[in-house]
């Protein structure tokens, strides 16, 4: 279960998660925590740390120190350590599988599969890293015949120093250490701020880098609220790096952030493109799969459907047909569509279906609701008037 058994630590005496700095698991002296909303029931389920930005300042501060000594540690002994943390991962899928489940109500198997992909991720960065990052170059001067070779050039990959890693709520794992990883392994240090929705998985994960061996500092966690910490963290003058990935929150990153490197991974509106000679059976089920598969709440699904008018129908029919034996329930349950992550994200996407209903779509399957649970729908005869066109719905709601 999670915060039990080696994860234990992580849970003060009132149940908060706490957040986690210089190798140690700390209640933040605010006194105050975030509640983290089951998608499922609606519910709290957990609470973390509400750090304060003077908590926030010192743990960058720690990170500076500690990355300095990191960048001078053997490639070899980075690797190994990685490998640990991967291993460790893979080991205690379970709990981490078990937040995901309740955190942001992504079904079972996938879950767990999270958890084990992270830890293969981990692993390759680790190999990755050593092929790459051992290879320095010795070049002369100028490669033309007849010129002096006198001057001499060495290059090396030299790191970049504090990371600040944003990982978005529906792969608050896998998409954590996808910048966590390569980040240590070039001799960076990180300080994560997880998404509340996910932060709890996210704290499981760290807690592998800590078991793992990682020094003091070089790994924090912090949580809390995006308005009260959110700014000072992306503008903070001893941070060299931010990787986000998410939505419009984004635009608001790198108007502050200032002039360092920004790695961004934000919104799109992925069109799966139908032509007439296309296998229409192959491609309504890599349009399902594409589509809903967690819900539709992935930065690459399918989010609209672009097809020839000569084969428009027969598609829509055969599409029509693989939604309707998709399975809706808990993820506990492992069903195919669960609820999507918070009742805001719900009511946006009733906001697009809304629109398009208005506007004269066709309905494939009656539009339903319960809570955050969203029934998959299909929609014919989107026009480009309509806001589910260009917008991305980030729910099991695909426009044809």
């Amino acid at each position: 279960m999670a915060g039990t058994g080696v994860f234990a630590e992580l849970v003060d005496g009132d149940g908060v998660f706490k957040y986690y700095s210089s190798g140690e698991w700390k209640k933040s002296s605010s006194g105050k925590s975030v509640p983290i909303i089951n998608p499922s029931t609606r519910q709290p389920h957990f609470k973390v740390q509400a750090c304060t930005q003077e908590e926030v300042n010192k743990l960058i501060e720690e990170a500076k120190t500690a990355q300095k000594s990191w960048a001078k540690t053997p490639l070899w002994k980075r690797a190994e350590l990685l490998h640990k943390a991967a291993a460790l991962l893979k080991e205690h899928k379970v709990p981490i599988a078990e937040c995901l489940v309740k955190e942001i109500a992504k079904p079972a198997k996938d879950a767990a599969t999270e958890a084990v992909r992270s830890g293969d991720l981990v692993s390759y960065c680790a190999e990755e890293g050593v092929r790459v990052l051992g290879e320095g170059k010795f070049m002369v001067s100028d490669s033309f015949p007849g010129n002096e070779r006198t001057k001499y050039c060495l290059t090396a990959k030299i790191p970049l120093g504090v990371i600040l890693a944003i990982p978005p709520f529906n792969y608050p794992v896998n998409l954590a250490v996808s910048k966590i990883a390569p980040a240590l392994i070039a001799g960076n240090s990180i300080v994560l701020k997880p998404p509340t929705q996910g932060a709890v998985a996210a704290l499981h994960m760290v807690h592998c880098f800590h078991l793992a061996g990682f020094p003091k500092g070089l790994i924090s966690c912090v949580t809390g609220r995006g308005s009260e910490i959110g700014d000072f963290l992306t503008m903070h003058p001893m941070v060299n790096c931010i990787s986000f990935t998410g939505g419009d929150t984004g635009i608001a990153i790198s108007k502050k952030a200032g002039m360092i490197p920004l790695q961004m991974e934000l919104g799109g509106k992925d069109a799966c493109i139908i032509l007439d000679d296309a296998d229409l059976d192959l491609a309504a089920a890599n349009i399902v799969k594409g589509g809903f598969s967690y819900s539709g709440q992935r930065c690459t699904a399918v989010k609209v459907v672009l097809v020839m008018e000569s084969v428009a129908n027969a598609l829509v029919e055969k599409v029509k047909a693989k939604v309707a034996k998709l399975t809706v329930g808990l993820p506990e349950d492992d069903s195919d569509i669960t609820p999507v992550v918070t009742e805001s994200s719900a009511n946006f996407i009733e906001g697009l279906v809304v629109d398009a209903k208005q506007k004269g779509a066709t309905f494939c399957q009656e539009y339903r609701r319960e809570g955050n649970l969203i029934w998959p729908l299909l929609l014919d005869n989107v026009r480009p008037d309509m806001r589910i066109a260009w917008e991305e719905p980030f729910g099991p709601v695909l426009p044809v």
